[in-house]
């Protein structure tokens, strides 16, 4: 049987991506980002919910992350979700879930130079094609590109 670990999110990051460089050189950036949702409680009050994921980014798109993200930037993020068990000091049993992302997209918003510049990032690893302005960053370069295509939206 078939099965699909598939999630899409358009969030806002929480912080600057923290990036490692592991043995040989192998890049991880690390960030949350925050999703929020808006609703009617059942007195008619406007209530808004924001929830947090923790998102992981290798080897190009982590490269890419440190450059180019920080905090308070519009991201799409697209990937799996991998959920992580350990024991802390005390002994009990903890889990983290965080979103692993195959495909990255900066969208704008708050950034320090006034650019509001995006770029759509894929990790080759998952992907064998490159489409629709996708830049793909494969694991031998490491790197990966920005969309040089001149942009015809109004805003």
């Amino acid at each position: 049987m078939a099965s699909v670990n598939k999630a899409i999110l358009i969030g806002n990051l929480g912080k600057d991506p923290e990036v490692r460089h592991l043995e040989g050189g192998v890049a991880v950036a690390r960030f949350p980002i925050a999703t929020s949702e808006s609703y009617k409680d059942k007195n008619g009050q406007k209530q808004e919910r924001t929830e947090w994921h923790n998102i992981v980014l290798w080897r190009g798109l982590a490269e890419v992350a440190e450059k180019y993200l920080r905090k308070g930037q519009s991201v799409f993020i697209e990937g799996r979700i991998r959920t992580n068990n350990y024991q802390d000091k005390d002994g009990i049993q903890r889990y983290s879930t965080e979103i692993v992302a195959d495909n990255m997209t900066m969208l704008g918003g708050r950034s320090d130079n006034g650019s509001n510049g995006g770029g759509n990032y894929q990790d080759a690893s998952s992907s064998g094609s490159n489409f629709g302005g996708t830049a793909t960053a494969s694991s031998g370069n490491a790197s990966a590109f920005q969309n040089d295509e001149p942009d015809d939206l109004p805003f």
